[in-house]
């Protein structure tokens, strides 16, 4: 079952960060939402549905995977939340097979979605293939350009992928036409947001579906070790569900070090980075108020990294609250040193990472650890999307 372990309170706010801040015409919606995801995901009748379909479905458990010789490189013991094992090849799957449950207790009929790295737009597609609804799927055209394998596949699944031709062309503004969309929609569509973004009650139920990451390393650890509990939990942070399903049960463990890996592109400070923790201001994008890369006058700066999932100026304000109270530690990752983690797990343990994972192993270049400590990375993806810009970069030769 999921659990309260992430304190939020009524209006949606962790802290300083959160809210609700919406167009008058989609306040309906919102407060629909609001009224009824607690009571829904409590319900045991979509509580056994939605376990059903996590394990016949998705595949889970995802193991979790012993690195011995990713643990003999680094002096400690490293373990793998094998995330990219499951079906379509994210953690993504997690939260849209719970929202494509609660949207047809709503009655919806048709789902529309963002997607940067295009993970989130399969896994939509693919539970509205399952449950035959329509689904649109919004998509930067640089990144469509970039992630053509997942374009490939929202297509084969059914779904209508339409192309954000605005601004950087990416995952911000992939956001923005799905929110004019559901403007435009209010009666019949439901939006799957992706991550733990957007107006509440999205990054709450977002982090509750995936907090079935952390559930399971809770379950899988004591199997493995003889500890109950790991040292550090580390995972790769855009807008940040992976993260926050890896973090969830652990929140309220202070014993546990939660560290996340944010985008830094070409370097915090080159004017090309999606660090949004390292440079962002509290301001409100999107739905909700949490930290922005922004200028001083309050204009969203276009954020970039070679990670389409990460390309993002803001983040969920779970993850504001988590760094601005000090019991999460988000540091920045190069292009340069994502690339070095993906050539590194691939030759080590015979795993090629999505880009996203990769700046997740990067920090492991970053910390100092010791042998008896347990360090559990969550792997959020699989790298067959990234395949295209790995070549390009000669990282196969």
């Amino acid at each position: 079952m999921i659990t309260e372990k992430i304190q939020i309170n009524n209006r949606g706010y962790y802290g300083e960060f959160g809210g609700a801040y919406v167009p008058e015409m989609l306040h309906a919606n919102v407060k629909e939402l609001q009224d009824c995801y607690l009571d829904v995901l409590a319900d045991p009748a979509f509580q056994k549905k939605f376990r059903g379909l996590l394990k016949n479905y998705v595949g889970r458990p995802t193991p979790l995977y012993f690195a011995k010789r990713l643990s003999e490189k680094y002096g400690t013991q490293i373990y793998l939340k094998r995330e990219d094992l499951c079906h379509t090849g994210a953690h993504k799957v997690n939260n849209t097979i719970g929202q494509i449950l609660l949207a047809q207790r709503l009655g919806k009929k048709r789902i529309i979605a963002e997607t940067g790295a295009g993970q989130h737009g399969v896994a939509t597609a693919t539970v509205c293939a399952l449950m035959g609804l329509e689904c649109i799927v919004y998509m930067g055209q640089l990144d469509i350009e970039r992630q053509a394998p997942n374009v490939g596949r929202m297509k084969m699944l059914g779904a209508t992928v339409v192309p954000a031709l605005s601004g950087n062309r990416t995952l911000k503004d992939a956001t923005n036409e799905a929110i004019r969309d559901w403007l435009s929609n209010p009666t019949d569509t439901h939006y799957i947001i992706g991550s733990v973004v957007g107006p509440h009650p999205y990054p709450d139920l977002v982090a509750k579906l995936q907090s079935v990451i952390s559930e399971e390393i809770l379950e899988q650890l004591p199997e493995q070790s003889d500890q109950k509990l790991p040292d550090v939990v580390m995972a790769c942070v855009g807008g940040g569900s992976n993260a926050a399903g890896a973090f969830y049960h652990f929140i309220n463990e202070p014993s546990v070090r939660l560290v996340a890996a944010e985008a830094a592109g070409l370097g915090v400070n080159s004017g090309e980075t999606a660090a949004t923790i390292a440079l962002g201001k509290p301001g409100i994008l999107h739905g909700s108020r949490s930290y922005l890369i922004q200028t001083d006058d309050g204009q969203v700066v276009e954020p970039y990294s070679i990670s389409a999932g990460l390309d993002y100026p803001g983040v969920g304000p779970l993850h504001a609250h988590l760094a601005a109270t000090g019991r999460a530690e988000y540091l920045p990752v190069t292009d340069g040193e994502a690339l070095q983690s993906v050539v590194e797990l691939s030759r080590l343990e015979g795993i090629i990472p999505a880009l996203e994972s990769a700046h997740a192993f990067a920090l492991l270049k970053k910390l100092n650890f010791n042998k008896n400590e347990i360090v559990v990375i969550c792997l959020s993806g699989r790298g067959d999307k990234d395949l295209g810009t790995y070549m390009e970069r000669g990282l196969t030769v």
